[in-house]
């Protein structure tokens, strides 16, 4: 019986109740009672990626293996190790078993009985529920945050600005860089003197030697208008301000819509701003 492991653990928050190690160990015992062969190469391990998307490494090197028809079977401490949705469960479980590799899992055992699927079914639908709201309260938590003064609203601060890289959203860390500022400065002097054009602002930059916010040396209309619109140089920093919608945009008219999701700005309300 070739048998192949797979582990995963998500943030320290998880590794602090069953680390990468401790599935491995319990997994090993699992093996060990059944006598069943298991090589190193075929430990599987997903190290801080989450249980919502099938996007990792370690899960598709399992993949391409079973596709191979190496192995007899996959063994996980419990099927939200493989996936938080039912149905990224029941895919992977599908794809596997067609390639005649059964899953099992040693902490709630899973057979053809409906009632077992049954029961699968609802834990997935639980812990993809749990999951929702472990994210909603995250998401209000900060704001709250945000509202309150005791966080920043981004993770990158605003050109011309600096924080403390270990704490990149603390407030009391927030300073102004002398040079960047004094560049800000000056997009704005340039931009409202008479006939000033943001091309123009981007112009006059490029030929000073001036780096862009990113280190190239030619600026471009896009990153003057960021500048120029960031409500930030003006004192005021809004938190939650972008959300995720369906992706809209073609390159052109032969090509498909595109990726399947896109930031867009959310629209301005009462008490958004901190």
């Amino acid at each position: 019986m070739r048998v192949a492991l797979y582990v995963r653990v998500f943030t320290p928050r998880h590794a602090q109740t069953q680390t990468i190690e401790q599935q491995v160990i319990r997994l090993q015992e699992a093996v060990g009672e059944h006598e069943w062969t298991l090589e190193e190469e075929h430990i599987y391990r997903d190290e801080g990626y989450s249980g919502a998307t099938l996007n990792r490494p370690g899960l598709d090197a399992l993949r391409d293996q079973a596709a191979l028809a190496a192995l007899d079977v996959v063994l996980l401490t419990a099927p939200d190790r493989l996936a938080r949705k039912y149905v990224h469960q029941m895919l992977v479980i599908d794809e596997l078993q067609q390639q005649g590799c059964r899953v099992e899992f040693i902490e709630r055992p899973m057979s053809d009985d409906p009632s077992d699927q049954l029961r699968l079914q609802i834990r997935g639908a639980v812990a993809e529920n749990e999951r929702a709201l472990i994210t909603e309260r995250t998401r209000r938590g900060r704001l709250a945050k945000v509202r309150a003064g005791q966080l920043l609203p981004w993770c990158k601060p605003p050109f011309g600005y600096h924080t403390d890289p270990e704490h990149p959203r603390d407030p009391t860390s927030l300073r102004i860089e002398p040079h960047d500022a004094a560049i800000v400065q000056q997009v704005f002097g340039w931009y409202l003197e008479e006939e000033g054009t943001i091309r123009q602002v981007a112009t006059r930059l490029t030929q000073a030697g001036v780096a862009t916010p990113t280190g190239k040396v030619r600026w471009n209309g896009a990153s003057v208008r960021g500048i120029l619109q960031n409500p930030a140089y003006t004192g005021t920093a809004y938190g939650n301000r972008t959300q995720t919608v369906p992706w809209r945009r073609r390159a052109s008219a032969l090509r498909p819509v595109g990726k399947g999701e896109m930031q867009r700005l959310r629209p301005l309300h009462p008490g958004a701003a901190a």
